[in-house]
């Protein structure tokens, strides 16, 4: 699976890098570059990050479901 930005949040990104180099390091980064970065970033990080959420998407869930008896058990009438 491949992770794809949409064009804004694309442009938003990259120029997030460019404030964030130009903040903390001091240094101005091209948008080919903060693109470039952007790209790295995305395709190294992208799916451990996607699917770390996928399973704590699970996880939380998978609780959810397991108290669900306890949470809405309704006594039947003898």
């Amino acid at each position: 699976m491949q992770i794809r930005l949409s064009p804004e949040r694309r442009e938003r990104l990259v120029a997030e890098i460019r404030r964030l180099f130009a903040d903390e390091f001091d240094s101005a980064l091209s948008v080919f570059q903060a693109e470039r970065l952007l790209d790295v970033l995305v395709s190294h990080l992208g799916a451990p990050v996607y699917n770390q959420a996928i399973q704590d998407a699970r996880s939380a869930l998978q609780s959810k479901l397991d108290d669900l008896e306890g949470e809405f058990y309704e006594p039947e009438p003898e």
